[in-house]
């Protein structure tokens, strides 16, 4: 099952990104992919389910909008280490 969600968003907002709607949905998506992941609110598998990325895709993703694909902090990165 699938839904769909649909946004009133003015028109000016497509120009000032220079994007077309489909375009700007589709990057809209992605932001919110990708500060849910950094947040840790879903998975890279989930994030890949609803965008229907690949992992490397989205990977990608991560990558334009600088969020690590490495969920962990600091001292959680220490003790794997040890």
């Amino acid at each position: 099952m699938s839904y769909r969600i649909t946004l009133d968003i003015p028109e000016e907002s497509f120009s000032a990104l220079r994007q077309n709607p489909d375009d700007f949905a589709k990057e809209l998506l992605h932001a919110a992919l990708s500060k849910w992941y950094e947040q840790g609110l879903i998975s890279q598998s989930k994030a890949t389910e609803i965008s229907q990325l690949s992992r490397q895709e989205f990977l990608e993703v991560l990558k334009k909008y600088n969020v690590s694909p490495f969920q962990y902090t600091p001292d959680e990165l220490e003790k794997e280490i040890q």
